[in-house]
């Protein structure tokens, strides 16, 4: 993957945003775009290695459209400035845990984890924690996840969620509206010969939490 070209392309894209811009320059756009699916399609396999729910996929199932929908937003730009891809069981559009791939200038990043979940896989995903505490805390609190990731992010309630008691002793835990974790990219790293390596590495580090949400969301994924 010509990851140079890639966000250089998208450092110009994020100064032209505009459709004049971007048809002329769109067959630049599809090179890259074809260049970033035969990356996704060589991390899937290097992944499924690791996490079986992913073998049955390809790239095109978890690319993310650079078309922005501007139809409720105050930001009619009509381009993302990245590319991205959500690795999981059933692509992109899947409910479970999976492995986030994304390229943007000064804010690539590698994430995982469950992304604002409806508030059916939620309740899940907080009942998993709620009776496997003392496992979910073993995960985030392991020496690799926190070098990696340092802890989970999201935004939180402010008070206790339904149906968990209000003095449960890591009622916090549970206040959590999304269970992410990310690990930043420089530009030097997307750049270097190593990023397939270290995106598997990462990748992997990862595996556990996303195999504790998923263990947590069997029943209303299949």
């Amino acid at each position: 993957m010509n990851s140079k070209a890639i966000l250089s392309f998208l450092e110009q894209l994020t100064q032209n945003n505009n459709k004049e811009w971007f048809q002329e320059n769109k067959a630049t756009y599809e090179k890259l775009r074809q260049e970033f699916i035969d990356f996704i399609n060589k991390l899937i396999p290097a992944i499924a290695e690791f996490d079986n729910n992913i073998k049955h996929i390809s790239a095109k199932d978890c690319l993310f459209r650079i078309y922005r929908d501007v139809r409720f937003s105050k930001d009619k730009t009509p381009y993302k400035n990245n590319f991205g891809a959500y690795i999981a069981a059933n692509g992109k559009n899947s409910r479970s845990a999976g492995y986030y791939f994304h390229i943007e200038p000064a804010g690539s990043m590698l994430a995982g984890g469950i992304y604002l979940p409806p508030p059916d896989v939620l309740k899940l995903v907080r009942s998993e924690i709620y009776y496997n505490m003392v496992a979910y805390k073993k995960i985030i609190n392991d020496k690799l996840f926190l070098k990696q990731f340092g802890s989970v992010e999201g935004e939180k309630l402010v008070h206790a969620p339904k149906d968990f008691p209000k003095d449960f002793a890591d009622i916090d835990i549970l206040k959590y509206k999304s269970y992410t974790i990310i690990h930043k990219l420089s530009n030097i790293q997307v750049l270097s010969t190593n990023l397939f390596e270290e995106t598997i590495n990462i990748f992997k580090a990862m595996h556990p939490i996303n195999s504790f949400f998923n263990k947590a969301l069997e029943k209303c994924l299949n």
